[in-house]
């Protein structure tokens, strides 16, 4: 008789989610897909799946290369599955990474220890 493992535990087994738990709660939201499908958390994977997981912004791909129910080294992933994202999706996670650190100008978020003092000074607290 053939393993049977169901996708969450086989999703935090190869690393894609921290804990059984969250991968539980991502599964629930509708989250993980297979074929285009959201998937249950009790779905029985098999080799050849292409699972997808959406993490804001990015929907990461990955193909079943053998099914696994524990969880196990990080170094020891790459035989479990493979990794199919585009580039097109990494490129959106860069893309969004480097953005944040241009959009804020100086004065426009809390102000500073020395902009405070002023303003306390200002009000006559100090």
């Amino acid at each position: 008789m053939e393993e049977q493992v169901r996708i969450d535990k086989w999703l935090w087994a190869v690393r894609v989610f921290k804990t059984r738990s969250i991968a539980t709660e991502e599964c629930k939201k509708g989250r993980v897909t297979i074929d285009e499908q959201p998937v249950k958390p009790s779905r029985v994977i098999k080799p050849g799946d292409v699972v997808k997981v959406r993490k804001s912004p990015v929907t990461y791909s990955y193909k079943v290369k053998q099914l696994i129910g524990k969880r196990m080294g990080a170094k020891l992933v790459p035989e479990y599955m493979e990794d199919i994202t585009p580039v097109s999706e990494l490129e959106i996670m860069e893309m969004q990474r480097n953005m944040g650190w241009f959009e804020r100008e100086r004065g426009t978020g809390r102000p500073t220890k020395k902009e405070r003092r002023d303003i306390d000074r200002l009000k006559g607290n100090r």
